[in-house]
């Protein structure tokens, strides 16, 4: 069989040939995320996407309508170093392995508020619509630091829609598997408030997602995001609330039909104050629910969490400092089987950074103390440096040190264990970055990520336990063009991700990848081609699953001066692959969506 490189040869050739084709028009729509746009990711700061010293991605939300992506996993599949499992379609279980590392040790936020559910570790991505969101801000690498557990890989910031000035959106959508779209999305911003009001329907009768079954899974998913905010004497304070329901069709281990109902919410009050002295105040009160309820019997999963996340910026010369707390009291249940737990967790944590520059160096530390009551204190920091080399030479470097907490499924679930022990991880990256001019960016990045204690399922006892050890090693060469009303990101990215204590493969990783994303202008339409080459994969249970080609292509047609007509083609050389062994992935399929937009 061929491998995923060389399968990919001929659709490189398409793409070398459609390129000079296709007349180059100047246009602002096709602009690319500039790199003096604000990100808070990389430091829990704003500032400019040009001076984070780690990997920062931005998808922005034209990528994001072009895309037509029906979930957060399909928005993340095509960028660098982004590993997709997934349990066949809409709807299914779906895990992130950022960097090599496990499907639990990515964090993913909304709008800064932690979801990642203390039942089951890795967040439900598979629910998350792509029209609630505004821009997603993806942080390659180690961040406890900044954030806690769950953070060893990186972190994924899901910023929810916030228009400009007045707006108002709406779009219906059809396509294959008897799909149905529906979106309606409004708001207004001032100087002194703003308020918004998204929501998302979708509903597809869906395909088999066993190889094993021909029966169609089904998915339905009413989505909202809210936002309200006012200026308050000194202070701003925002209203956030976000949330996804419906049902999803899957099958058992013995492919019996079943389904489950699912909500997640996530609840922020935020309150930033302007004090003294450049002083800034940023306090978030915040809630998530994140549940799941079997329909066949009365098994269920519960995760609740209230938190707050208070912290101070004080600039002083060439430094940045911030420091804050972190609290948290958490409640996760259960029930399978008959059998169940329901268990409370508290944590406490200090967090402080300090960012400095001067001249061709800039720095960023950050250290976290974290009390955790069922594990005791766990201490994690980052240390980064950047250099100017020139004008067009930056080198940056990091080292970074995480962990993740075992969630209540580890320790009370099946095979669980009360006394296991925290995951921790100690990373290092460094990167060589060269613009030669204004419109191309050539990065090189080498990382490597130790995670010791890694929990796995002892098969001679049947019990989880702290018996791995990870060793990841990898390389990143990235290209990017920024041309006006053309642009092209492309990557390679070459890994190892290894159980160092059996010396086997981590499953689901592929050890060779190439990712490459163009968008054309064509007069006042747009046209999108993505394409991921994956190498080959082991899965669970010894299985080895070949390296596969996924080709999509989209395109935005102006209709009218406030009216636009997307469509997707998914899979456009019909690929039979698979991310999770034993489990159906998209045929070639087709996508509409008309929508009407004012502002």
């Amino acid at each position: 069989m061929k491998t995923a490189h060389a399968a990919a040869r001929p659709i490189l050739s398409f793409i070398t040939i459609l390129i000079p084709t296709l007349p180059i028009v100047s246009t602002a729509a096709t602009e690319p995320v500039p790199r003096d746009q604000i990100i808070v990711t990389a430091t829990r700061t704003e500032i400019p996407l040009e001076n984070a010293i780690v990997p920062v991605t931005v998808i922005t939300r034209q990528d994001i309508e072009q895309s037509l992506a029906a979930d957060l996993a399909e928005l993340l599949r095509f960028e660098a170093g982004i590993d997709i499992g997934r349990n066949g379609g809409p709807g299914q279980t779906t895990s992130v392995f950022l960097r090599g590392t496990d499907s639990n040790h990515t964090l993913v936020l909304i709008d800064g508020v932690r979801i990642n559910p203390g039942t089951i570790g890795g967040a439900a991505i598979q629910h998350i619509a792509p029209e609630t969101i505004e821009r997603i801000e993806i942080v390659k690498g180690a961040r406890s630091a900044l954030f806690g557990t769950d953070a060893i890989g990186g972190v994924v910031n899901i910023i929810t829609r916030q228009g400009e000035a007045r707006y108002f959106e709406s779009a219906v959508g059809t396509g294959s598997f008897d799909t149905r779209s529906a979106l309606v999305s409004a708001g207004s911003r001032s100087e002194t408030m703003n308020i918004g009001l998204t929501v998302n329907w979708q509903d597809t009768d869906g395909f088999s997602s066993s190889t094993q079954s021909e029966i169609a899974r089904g998915y339905d998913n009413l989505s909202a995001s809210i936002h309200a905010g006012r200026r308050l004497a000194s202070s701003y304070v925002t209203l956030r609330h976000w949330q996804a329901s419906g049902n999803n069709e899957y099958f058992d281990f013995f492919l019996a039909p079943l389904d489950q109902d699912f909500r997640l919410a996530s609840t922020a009050l935020e309150v930033k104050t302007a004090l003294p002295n450049d002083v800034q105040s940023k306090l978030v009160l915040s809630h998530i629910d994140d549940s799941i309820e079997q329909k066949q019997s009365a098994d269920f999963v519960e995760s609740k969490r209230y938190a707050v996340d208070w912290q101070v910026s004080l600039p002083t010369g060439n430094h940045e400092w911030v420091g804050g707390i972190y609290l948290v009291d958490e409640t996760a249940s259960s029930l399978s089987f008959g059998s169940g737990f329901e268990e409370d967790t508290r944590v406490r944590a200090l967090f402080i950074e300090d960012q400095w520059s001067r001249g061709v160096h800039r720095t960023f530390v950050a250290a976290r103390l974290s009390d955790h009551d069922s594990f005791g204190n766990h201490f994690t920091w980052n240390a980064e440096y950047s250099r100017s080399l020139g004008e067009r030479w930056t080198l940056n470097a990091g080292l970074g040190h995480a962990f993740r907490a075992p969630d209540a499924t580890d320790r009370f679930g099946f095979g669980g264990r009360p006394d296991l022990a925290p995951e921790v991880a100690d990373e290092a990256q460094v990167a060589l970055r060269y613009r030669p001019d204004s419109r191309h960016t050539f990065d090189f990045e080498l990382y490597r990520n130790d995670i010791d204690d890694m929990i796995e399922f002892d098969l001679s006892t049947f019990e989880l336990r702290n018996i791995g050890r990870a060793e990841i090693r990898g390389a990143e060469f990235g290209w990017e063009y920024r041309g006006e009303g053309f642009s092209v990101r492309s990557s390679v990215v070459r890994q190892s991700a290894d159980n160092a204590i059996e010396n086997v493969r981590l499953v689901r990783r592929a050890e060779e990848s190439m990712t490459v994303n163009l968008q054309k202008d064509l007069g006042k339409h747009r046209l999108g081609f993505s394409l991921l080459a994956s190498g080959d994969r082991d899965d669970v249970g010894g299985i080895h699953l070949p390296g596969y080609v996924l080709a999509n292509l989209t395109g935005q047609l102006a209709l009218a001066e406030q009216w636009r007509l997307n469509a997707r083609i998914e899979n456009l050389f019909d690929r039979d692959y698979e991310t999770a062994a034993g489990f159906r992935m998209q045929e070639r399929s087709f996508f509409l969506d008309l929508g009407y937009s004012w502002q």
